[in-house]
Formats: C-alpha cells, sequence, structure tokens
C-alpha cells in the first residue's frame, strides 16, 4: 500500500485573537507537516456566525504571516461550504444515521436541569430518536444517532490507547436548526474533503474525538491519527488567565520580538529535544517529531522566553536589526525616512546595531536603549548625577575635552584609549570616575555600550558637543 502524504490542518474560529495555545497547535501542525514533507492547511472555522469577526480572520492571518508559518493552498473558510455540510447530514438522515429533533432550548434546559437533580450525567436523552410524528412547520435540528456497538478505541499519537464507551456519547447536534453544521459534525466532513491525515490539536479536544470516531465509522470513512496537546499553565501551574493565554500573538511584534525567539519558546511548551533550548527555525523542522510531545502539562517560563529573545537577537544579522530598529525609531519620531534610507547597509549601522543587540532583548529595548545615538539627552540619570559628577573630576573632564579635539575622524577606539589612559594617569583616577561621567553626559544614563564604542559612533563633534553641555551643567548646579 502507498503511503499516503502527510496532510495536517490548523483551523482557528475567528472569534478572537490568536492567541499563545493558537500559537502553538499551529506551530506543532506545521512543524510536522515541514518535517514530513506533507501538507500544512489553513481553515477558517466560521459558522459561529454570532460571535464571527472578520477583523479577527485578518488578525489570525496576520498573525501565522508575521510568525512565517506559511500554509499550503489558499484558506479554507467554512462559511463558504454550508451546502456541502447540508447534503451531507441530509443523506445521513436518509440512511437512518441521523433523526430531526423537535426539541425546544426551554425542554432541553429543563431535562439537563432534571439530569442534574439526580446526580446523572448531564447530555440528551434520546427522546426524539423514535419520534414517528413530524409536526409541520415547527423547526428541528438534525442529531446524530449514535450506533450501540463496541466501545470507540483510538491510540493518540500523545497519550496513547484511548477507550471511550459508546453509553457514555449522547446523539449529539449535527445540523442546527438555522442550517449551520455543529463543530463536530463540520470537522468531520471537512477533514474527509480535505483528506487529512493528522489531527493535531489541543487536549480540551479529547472528548470531542470520540464523538468525530463515531461519526467517520457510520460513514465508513477511515478517520485521520490523532495526537493531542498538553495543557499549557502558568508559572504556578494553574489553567492560564487570561493576561497569559488570550493576548494577541501580534502584541508580541509590538513589543519588537523576533518572530524565530517566539517560535522558539512556544516549540518548547510541551515539547523536547534532550537539553537543547535554542533552535533556529531549520532545527525546529528537522528534529520536531510527535513522539517527543510531552504528556504532562507545560509551565510558562517568563525568565526562559526572556533569555531565548536575547539568543535570537544575538543570532540576527546585523542588517535586519539594523533596518527593524530603524524602523522603529522612525515609528516613534526619533528619526526622519530620509535619515533611515540613508543609513541603511551602512559599516555605521552595522557597529552601532553591535552595541546594542547583545544587551537587548527586544527591537523596542533596542529602539530604547540606542536612542541617544540619534538625540541628545533631555535629563541626566538622578542617581548617576549624585554618584559620578563630583567637583573633583571636573578638571580631567575638561583636560579630556582636551585631549579629544586634535584627533582625526573616524575616531579609533584605540586612540580614545590612549587619551583617556593619559587623562587618568595624571589626575590618579580609575577608569570608572573618568567614564562615568562622560556616559551621562553621551547617553544621559549610567549603563550603555562600551564609552569608547559610543565616542566613535557618535563622532569627535557631537561628542565634544555633548561633553561641554555636561561641563556646563556640573557648573551651574547648585553644590549638594
Amino acid at each position: 500500500m502507498e503511503a499516503r502524504t502527510i496532510r495536517v490542518r490548523f483551523a482557528p474560529s475567528p472569534t478572537g485573537f490568536l492567541h499563545l495555545g493558537g500559537v502553538r497547535t499551529a506551530l506543532y501542525n506545521w512543524l510536522f507537516a515541514r518535517h514530513e514533507g506533507g501538507k500544512f492547511l489553513l481553515r477558517i472555522e466560521d459558522t459561529d456566525r454570532s460571535r464571527h469577526s472578520e477583523e479577527a480572520v485578518e488578525v489570525i492571518l496576520e498573525g501565522l504571516r508575521w510568525l512565517g508559518l506559511d500554509w499550503d493552498g489558499p484558506a479554507i473558510h467554512q462559511a463558504e461550504r454550508l451546502a456541502l455540510y447540508r447534503q451531507a447530514a441530509e443523506a445521513m438522515l436518509q440512511k437512518a444515521l441521523a433523526y430531526r429533533c423537535y426539541c425546544t432550548p426551554e425542554q432541553l434546559e429543563a431535562m439537563r436541569k432534571e439530569q442534574q437533580a439526580r446526580g446523572e450525567s448531564v447530555g440528551y436523552d434520546g427522546r426524539c430518536r423514535h419520534r414517528t410524528e413530524f409536526p409541520e412547520g415547527q423547526p428541528y435540528c438534525l442529531r446524530f444517532r449514535v450506533p450501540e456497538g463496541d466501545p470507540i478505541e483510538f491510540e493518540d499519537l500523545v497519550y496513547g490507547k484511548i477507550t471511550v464507551d459508546r453509553k457514555e456519547l449522547d446523539d449529539l447536534v449535527i445540523l442546527k436548526t438555522d442550517g449551520f453544521p455543529s463543530y463536530n459534525f463540520a470537522n468531520v466532513i471537512d477533514d474527509s474533503e480535505m483528506k487529512i491525515t493528522h489531527v493535531i490539536r489541543g487536549e480540551d479536544h479529547i472528548n470531542n474525538t470520540p464523538r468525530q470516531i463515531a461519526i467517520y465509522q457510520a460513514l465508513q470513512l477511515e478517520p485521520p491519527r490523532f495526537a493531542h496537546l498538553p495543557m499549557i499553565v502558568d508559572e504556578n501551574r494553574k489553567k492560564l488567565s487570561k493576561r497569559h493565554s488570550a493576548a494577541n500573538v501580534l502584541a508580541y511584534r509590538e513589543e519588537g520580538v523576533l518572530p524565530e525567539a517566539l517560535l522558539n519558546y512556544i516549540a518548547k511548551l510541551g515539547w523536547g529535544y534532550g537539553d537543547q533550548e535554542f533552535f533556529t527555525r531549520e532545527e525546529l523542522i528537522e528534529k520536531f517529531t510527535l513522539d517527543r510531545v510531552n504528556k504532562a502539562a507545560c509551565a510558562i517560563d517568563p525568565e526562559k522566553f526572556q533569555w531565548l529573545c536575547g539568543k535570537h537577537m544575538e543570532a540576527a544579522s546585523s542588517e535586519r536589526l539594523g533596518r527593524l530598529w530603524l524602523e522603529r525609531l522612525v515609528e516613534q519620531g526619533v528619526i526622519g525616512p530620509e535619515r533611515r534610507d540613508a543609513l541603511l547597509g551602512t559599516a555605521w549601522l552595522d557597529k552601532a546595531v553591535a552595541t546594542l543587540k547583545v544587551r537587548a532583548k527586544t527591537i523596542a529595548e533596542m529602539a530604547a536603549a540606542g536612542r541617544f545615538y540619534f538625540v541628545l539627552p533631555d535629563r541626566y540619570d538622578e542617581k548617576g548625577v549624585h554618584k559620578f559628577l563630583k567637583p573633583g573630576v571636573l578638571p580631567a573632564l575638561e583636560e579630556l575635552c582636551s585631549a579629544l579635539r586634535p584627533l582625526e575622524e573616524p575616531l579609533a577606539e584605540a586612540a580614545l584609549e590612549e587619551q583617556f589612559k593619559l587623562v587618568l594617569e595624571k589626575h590618579d583616577l580609575k577608569l570608572l570616575k573618568l567614564a562615568q561621567p562622560v556616559r551621562i553626559f553621551l547617553t544621559g544614563g549610567t549603563a550603555s555600550p562600551g564609552i569608547f564604542e559610543v565616542i566613535s559612533l557618535l563622532g569627535k563633534e557631537e561628542t565634544l558637543r555633548r561633553i561641554e553641555n555636561g561641563l556646563e551643567f556640573m557648573k551651574t548646579r547648585p553644590a549638594e
């Protein structure tokens, strides 16, 4: 028998944002397909028109594109396939695999309350299963007639063998009174028609799987293989709150997180490959297999996320980071588009990025830390002023200013280091005593890239202007 091409799908419901759990489901499906040389399909499950949002659809698509989770072929929309579901449901009705149910919402609610009062499992009791009268003009839904027989068994690719007694399955609705299909029914029809070979989804869907398999069996269709992913919990191993789970994935883009860092982090939420923590996109594709997915719930780890963000910033090319950094500065109004375009591809930009990326976890952090390269400090760090701008260091700072004036551009870091050394020896100072005041004058704060790198990148004229501004500040500042 010829092996089938692997075909998986990501099937989000456009009733909200693409969140953390949704991204993991999409990622695992995408990695599995790419690892196996298969197809990754996208299906928008938009049959719940009361909660449907076109904006949510666009946000989901934009989030997938930003993450680089490309899908094969056009996206499929369930709302455009209603005729397919209705035809399949009517065919089941004709074959006595389904029946009309005329129960009203009020009757169903009363039934549920009675079952709860008796301590029974809540579910449809089949009261319309053997109905012989069909009131004309009264609304009805179609229910699947769950066949009697042996328990339903399936081999979950993560959790192993799962067995469910058919008596635990009530006759679920397959076509609602408004003509729209139920989730479980549409899933079966779509997955069969799309030739899906593997369904990879969260463990919250495990209870749906026996119901869907029962429909597959009744229709004499081959069900796909199923793999259910473990729950993601918070740092305290509790169910994720909205703060963690419902955030729009594009919020990470706004924070300046690199998409490969987020993918790396999410891939590790339920999957592992030995002790390796850092993965490139190519390594994830190469090494991802379902047999390495964990059964136990996995906890988010903000510290690991920050570490991975930093590692991916270090690994990214200076050219790419420089473009993203300058774009962020344009968005913030720090520089204009003309300045950005003039700097792209320059040696200056590569060097500036190199000074920032080893300390930044995101593009937003780069933009904040590197703002001083383009804008004069509007204030000096108060603690730094109090600690380092002492009157006794003023003569050394003035002499340093004089020593820098004769230097030729571009300023070589070795030449700068030599001038600092001469001033330090003459005034019997440690480097910190001289470098920190200069750093405050140049950047406004006490933390920055190496002082010689900063001076070299700012250039002589700008460096002298900022030092002179700082000296004036020191001379006019009230004594403490």
